[in-house]
C-alpha cells in the first residue's frame, strides 16, 4: 500500500485546491491515530481525514462517518484550543517527502494574531502530527510523545523546538534528470529497483518496480528514459487515482503497466483512497475496540469448555448408579450369608440369565443392613446427579454457542455495533453496568444494516443480537422472508418483501452467508422461511430463535458482493 512522496504530492495538489482558502470549524479525534477537520472551503464543508497508523498512515478529504468519543482526547482538545476558527494559509510538501505542513491564521487568548503550524509525517510507525507556534519554532502538543530515550536525533514533546525528520542521502526527483540518477546506479550489481530507492526521496519500491518493468532490461539509456518519463508525470501533476487489484489491491496515481490487472479509475486522489482504505481501516479501529470484548468472550468459552468436560465425568461416574442398585438389592436379598467383619460376601446374581456369583465389597465397620442403604444411598446420589448434570450440560452448551455467536458478530461488526454488543453483555450480568451521570438514560432503537437487490428490494440485516432480536421479532412482518444459515452462528436477514423474485432470495442468502461464521466457505446452507415461522423461545439468550417450514439454498459468500449492495449512508 504506497502512500509515498508521490501520493503524497497528488495529494497536497488536491487540498489546496479545495481547502484555499478554508477555515476550520470542528475538530474531532475518533480515535488514537486518527484526526477529523471539518472545512468552510469554497462554500462546501469538507472532512479532512489525518492518520497516522502504523499501516494505514494517510491523509485526504474522506466522505466515511467516524464516531467520536464521549470525551474528547487531551491532543483533540489542544487542537480545538489552538486551531479552532483558524484560516488556512498554505498548504506545502517538503520536496517530495511525506510531510506536509498546513500554515494557520488564528487568535490567542488575548486576541493577538497568531501563526501556527500542523506538520503531519506519514513514515509508517514513525507517523507523527505535530503542532509547532511558527513564530518561536516551539512544538505546543503532538499526537505521539517522543522522548530523548526513544529518539536522539529529536525529541518531540511540549516546549521542545521543532527538528525536522533527519536528512538522508537521497535525490530530490523534482530537482534532478535522468542522467544525475544513472550516475548512482550499478548496473553490474543488479536489483535496479532497490538502487533506485535507496537513491530517490519520495520513490516506493511499488514505483520504482514500475520503472524496470517499463525498462525491459534496456541499457542505461533506457532507465534514463523510463525514469524521465514518469519523473514528468510527477512534476507535471499528470496523476491518474487507480486501484489495481490482482492477488492483491494496491494503488497510485503513475500509470502501471501490469497485465491482466483489473482496474478501477478515480476522480480524485481521496476518492481512490477513501475507496481503499475505508473498510480496513474500520476494521482495524473495531479489532482495537473489541481487543477487550474478545478476550473476555473468548475466555468465557475456554471456561466453559472446561465445565463442560467435568459435567462429562461426573455424568459417566452416574452412569454406575444402576450398578449400585443392583448391588443393594443383591446385597439386601443375601443378608443372611454375611457375617460381623466381612469384607466381602460373594452372592448369586439373579439379574445374571445364567445365575452366576458376583462378590460385593463391603465396609467392615458396618452391619450387612447398612451396608446395603450405603448402596442404595449411592444409588440414589448418583441417579439425582445424572438429572442435575445433564441439565447444566445443556446450559454449558447453550453458553458456548451464545458466545461463539458474539464472537462472530465481532467478526463482521461496524463501530457502532460493538457497543451494542457491550451494552447486551451488561445487559446479561455478564460485564459490570456503567454508572451514569443522567438518571434518564436514552434508549437507542438497534438499526440493522440495509441492503438493496438488483431489483431494489430493500434487505435488512442483523450485526449483533440486539438488531437481530429487533429485526426479527420487532421490525419484521409476519409474511416477509426471513433467513439464516443453517446450524452456523450468524446475522438475522429479512427480506422486506412478500414475495420477493428468486434472484432476490438468492442474493439474500449470499448476505446471510457473508455475515456468519462460514464467510470465507463456499456452498455454505442457509435456510429460508416466513417470520411468522421464527420464534424465541421462553427464556433463550438474546438472537436465539426456532423455526420451521424452512427451505434450504446453497450461495457462496463474497465481499466484493456486499459491497456493491451495501446502502451508502
Amino acid at each position: 500500500m504506497p502512500f509515498d512522496g508521490i501520493v503524497t504530492r497528488a495529494v497536497t495538489n488536491e487540498l489546496q485546491d479545495l481547502l484555499l482558502p478554508g477555515k476550520i470549524s470542528k475538530i474531532y479525534q475518533p480515535t488514537a491515530q486518527e484526526l477529523i477537520f471539518t472545512i468552510r472551503s469554497q462554500g462546501v464543508n469538507q472532512s479532512l481525514l489525518f492518520s497516522i497508523h502504523p499501516t494505514y498512515a494517510r491523509i485526504h478529504i474522506t466522505k466515511d462517518s467516524y464516531i467520536n468519543p464521549k470525551e474528547p482526547p487531551m491532543f483533540c482538545m489542544v487542537l480545538r484550543k489552538h486551531l479552532g476558527g483558524a484560516t488556512i494559509n498554505s498548504i506545502e510538501q517538503d520536496r517530495l517527502e511525506r510531510v506536509i505542513t498546513f500554515s494557520f491564521t488564528t487568535r490567542n487568548e488575548i486576541g493577538d494574531q497568531s501563526e501556527k503550524q500542523l506538520i503531519v509525517e506519514l513514515m509508517g510507525r514513525h507517523s507523527n502530527i505535530i503542532l509547532v507556534n511558527e513564530e518561536t519554532g516551539k512544538i505546543i502538543d503532538s499526537m505521539k510523545h517522543i522522548s530523548m530515550a526513544q529518539n536522539r536525533h529529536r525529541t518531540i514533546l511540549p516546549g521542545h523546538d521543532y527538528i525536522k525528520p533527519p536528512e538522508q542521502d537521497k535525490l530530490n526527483p523534482l530537482e534532478i534528470d535522468g542522467e544525475d540518477l544513472i550516475k548512482r546506479i550499478d548496473f553490474n550489481a543488479g536489483k535496479i529497483d532497490r538502487q533506485l530507492v535507496l537513491h530517490l526521496t519520495g520513490y516506493s519500491p511499488f514505483i520504482t518496480k514500475e520503472i524496470v518493468r517499463r525498462a525491459k532490461l534496456g541499457d542505461m539509456s533506457v532507465y534514463k528514459d523510463k525514469f524521465e518519463e514518469i519523473n514528468h508525470d510527477v512534476i507535471a501533476n499528470n496523476f491518474q487515482p487507480t486501484i489495481y487489484i490482482n492477488d492483491r489491491e494496491d494503488y497510485h496515481v503513475i500509470e502501471i503497466t501490469v497485465d491482466k490487472l483489473t482496474k478501477q479509475n478515480f476522480n480524485s486522489v481521496s476518492e481512490m483512497l477513501d475507496s481503499f482504505y475505508s473498510g480496513k481501516a474500520e476494521r482495524d479501529r473495531v479489532k482495537q475496540q473489541a481487543k477487550d470484548l474478545s478476550r473476555f468472550i473468548r475466555n468465557e468459552i475456554n471456561k466453559n469448555e472446561r465445565k463442560l468436560k467435568k459435567h462429562y465425568q461426573t455424568l459417566k461416574k452416574a452412569e454406575k448408579a444402576d450398578v449400585y442398585q443392583k448391588y443393594g438389592e443383591l446385597l439386601t436379598a443375601h443378608l443372611h450369608l454375611v457375617k460381623p467383619g466381612d469384607t466381602v460376601v460373594k452372592v448369586i446374581d439373579y439379574y445374571d440369565p445364567e445365575q452366576n456369583e458376583v462378590e460385593i465389597e463391603l465396609n467392615p465397620q458396618i452391619s450387612p443392613s447398612e451396608n446395603a442403604q450405603r448402596f442404595f444411598k449411592n444409588y440414589q446420589k448418583l441417579k439425582n446427579s445424572r438429572k442435575i448434570v445433564q441439565t447444566e450440560i445443556k446450559k454449558t452448551q447453550e453458553e458456548i454457542d451464545y458466545f461463539d455467536r458474539l464472537l462472530q458478530q465481532i467478526d463482521v461488526a461496524g463501530e457502532e455495533d460493538i457497543e451494542e454488543i457491550r451494552e447486551e453483555l451488561r445487559d446479561e450480568g455478564y460485564l459490570r453496568k456503567q454508572r451514569t451521570k443522567s438518571r434518564k438514560n436514552k434508549v437507542h432503537k438497534p438499526v440493522p444494516e440495509t441492503f438493496i437487490a438488483s431489483d431494489g428490494t430493500e434487505i435488512l440485516v442483523g450485526k449483533n443480537n440486539k438488531q437481530n432480536e429487533y429485526l426479527t421479532m420487532r421490525l419484521a412482518r409476519r409474511d416477509e422472508i426471513w433467513l439464516h444459515t443453517k446450524d452456523i452462528p450468524g446475522s438475522h436477514v429479512v427480506i422486506r418483501h412478500t414475495d420477493p423474485s428468486e434472484e432476490t432470495l438468492l442474493e439474500a442468502a449470499k448476505l446471510a452467508a457473508y455475515f456468519s461464521k462460514s464467510q470465507n466457505s463456499s456452498s455454505v446452507p442457509v435456510d429460508y422461511t416466513l417470520i411468522r415461522h421464527v420464534k424465541k423461545p421462553n427464556g433463550a439468550k438474546p438472537g436465539y430463535v426456532t423455526y420451521d417450514n424452512q427451505k434450504t439454498l446453497f450461495v457462496t459468500p463474497s465481499a466484493k458482493f456486499v459491497e456493491q449492495h451495501r446502502q451508502k449512508k
